[in-house]
Parts: C-alpha cells; structure tokens; sequence
C-alpha cells in the first residue's frame, strides 16, 4: 500500500426501502476538508489515466459501474516512492479512496457499465492556475499493464 493513501470500505445499511451508506465524515482518515466535489462518468473500455497534483487531495467514490484505481507514487520524499497499488472499486466493492498530493492516479473502466465517479478536493480547481499534471497511461516510467489478468 502507498504511504499516505487511505481506504475506507463503505457499510450499507439496507432494508426494503434500498440502502443507506455514510461516504465522507469529519474524524475519519479519509476525510478531508471539501472545496469542490465533481461527477464524472466513463464510458465502457476507457482509461482515464494517469494525472497527479501538487498540493491537492483527491478523494474518489465510484457510485455506479466498477474500476480498477491505479496510484503511483511520484513523492521523492516518500518511503513507498516508484511503487503501484491497484484497487477495485464500485458497485461490487464500494469504497472510499483518499490519494495525497504527489501520488499520480487514474483508472479503467470493467465491465459493460458507464462508471459514475465523485470526487471530492481540498482545494478549488482554478483554470487560471490548475494544480494537475498529466502522465500518459502507457507512460514507461510507471509500466502499468492495463490489461485484464485471467486467472
């Protein structure tokens, strides 16, 4: 697991109504101060990878669909600097993902669903001055195999 990278798998309460799940909350490692939350939706087959920011937290939710989460971690002044973790997150495995600034991150969508993502941010995007930048998600550098492994 990269350093600084929190994960908080999501209860479901459910009864005959649907469910009911808690995403963010204040005293939770996950949780971080919220600036702006966006929505976002993937179709089937795309990666939308890799992209990283200096100062800014990213914490993800995919609501709909499922992924796979690829983060590197870029930080030179970090223990688990160069490595990978992948995680599935969804419908199938609801969690909430909280990515520190400096670790690059991106994902692919599985299955034949569109995938909705939240995120939420500490920091407001600013076009004038954007905190992102991005890595192609064949980068060498990362060497991340996208494709699906059959076991």
């Amino acid at each position: 697991m990269i350093d600084g990278v929190k994960i908080k798998q999501l209860k479901k309460f459910n009864d005959d109504r649907g469910f009911f799940a808690e995403i963010i909350k204040f005293g939770e490692e996950t949780f971080c101060e919220v600036k702006q939350t966006s929505y976002t939706e993937t179709f089937p087959g795309v990666i939308k990878a890799f992209h990283w920011h200096k100062k800014q937290f990213d914490v993800w939710f995919v609501c709909r669909g499922n992924a796979q989460v690829v983060l590197y971690d870029k930080r030179e002044d970090s223990a688990t600097r160069g490595e990978t973790q992948v995680i599935f997150s969804g419908e199938n495995n609801p969690c909430l993902i909280s990515i520190p600034p400096g670790v690059a991150h991106g994902y692919r969508v599985l299955g034949n669903e569109v995938v909705g993502l939240f995120y939420h941010t500490n920091k407001t995007y600013d076009p004038a001055n954007p905190d992102e930048e991005r890595i192609p998600f064949d980068d060498p550098s990362i060497n991340f195999d996208w494709t699906t492994k059959n076991r």
